[in-house]
């Protein structure tokens, strides 16, 4: 007798302006149409709703979690699978407002109904995740350093309402307050002994809704993508930020961008280096990062992942002409210095 297939959609109510909560009924008869005996559950405010959820749906034996809303939603659901045994398989309906994930995996962004429908295609890629400690999991990025603590210090409502450009505002604000730190950083190649003021390891290639952070990172190759910054100069760290737009950073040589499938970072000093996963603060180093490679097999449209000349919808326009501005104005900057 042919098994019957059953999904489960751990979906946030307030995520994208009560997005999906408009379409749960439309998404769950997507998925029965795809084979699927569905249902849904609602996160609520308690710590690790959406985590629990999926740890439980997966221990019934599920065969199919979507998470539902933004990049901190899917990170709590990866965090309740991801320590399991027998995992089941992902897929993701992006409602927040960076949404690096789906942009990595090509999955609609704002309409749950077309990230829905990617289902059916059933295409899909085993996925890198990454553990920062035992219990504790990232998909997207671990960062550290001065630049970083700017995800702590965006109101929620702005995050909510404005998405990447109040992280832009904030980090322009902060750019000042950019300082080096002495730490010993081990990876796959040797060891990085220096004074570094940003440090990231990345699995995709979209950090705050800008893609070219890691251009060669690939989602399935078990390696990180390990960024450290070595100056704190504004005006270099200005001009970085220009080359970063077209993916021209990975060159210059006040930037360290190596791959590597662990990474042990270890301040050198008594000032405290916190930690953040996925936007969020995720303890303070020393801290060792270990890809999990191919651990999650998520639903994913990979004729888009494969395609170099996607057509960018109107909020990557407006992104991409922002950050072109942006340029021309530090490399004005730049002539006058």
């Amino acid at each position: 007798m042919h098994k019957q297939l059953k999904a489960r959609l751990i979906y946030n109510p307030t995520s994208g302006q009560e997005l999906m909560k408009r379409h749960v009924g439309e998404v769950l008869d997507i998925l029965e149409g795809f084979g699927y005996e569905s249902s849904a559950f609602q996160t609520t405010p308690e710590k690790n709703s959406a985590r629990n959820e999926a740890e439980r749906a997966a221990k019934a034996g599920f065969d199919l979690v979507i998470a539902a809303g933004g990049d901190g939603t899917i990170n709590e659901v990866v965090n309740g699978i991801a320590p399991l045994k027998h995992r089941p398989k992902m897929a993701i309906i992006p409602t927040g407002t960076t949404n690096d994930f789906a942009r990595a995996l090509k999955i609609p962004r704002g309409n749950p109904v077309a990230a829905a429908k990617v289902i059916g295609k059933n295409q899909m890629v085993k996925m890198d995740i990454g553990r920062a400690r035992n219990d504790t999991y990232f998909i997207n990025i671990a960062a550290a350093g001065s630049l970083t603590e700017l995800t702590y210090s965006v109101p929620s409502q702005l995050k909510t309402t404005f998405g990447y450009l109040a992280y832009l505002a904030k980090g322009a604000e902060l750019l000042p307050q950019v300082s080096k730190v002495p730490v010993k950083i081990t990876h796959d190649e040797g060891v990085f002994d220096g004074e570094a003021s940003m440090i990231f390891a990345a699995i995709t290639n979209s950090v705050g809704g800008f893609e070219q952070i890691a251009p060669d990172a690939k989602l399935d190759d078990g390696l990180f993508t390990l960024i450290i910054v070595k100056t704190a100069n504004l005006l270099h760290l200005l001009s970085l930020i220009r080359l970063l737009l077209s993916g021209k950073h990975i060159y210059d040589k006040r930037i360290e961008y190596i791959k590597t499938s662990k990474i042990v970072i270890e301040p050198q000093s008594d000032k405290r280096m916190m930690i953040n996963l996925d936007g969020e603060y995720g303890g303070d180093a020393p801290i060792t990062l270990t890809n999990l490679k191919n651990h999650i097999t998520f639903f994913a449209d990979t004729d888009e992942i494969s395609d170099d000349a996607l057509l960018l919808d109107p909020e990557d326009l407006a992104m991409e002409a922002i950050a072109q501005k942006f340029a021309n104005e530090v490399e004005d900057l730049e002539k006058q210095s």
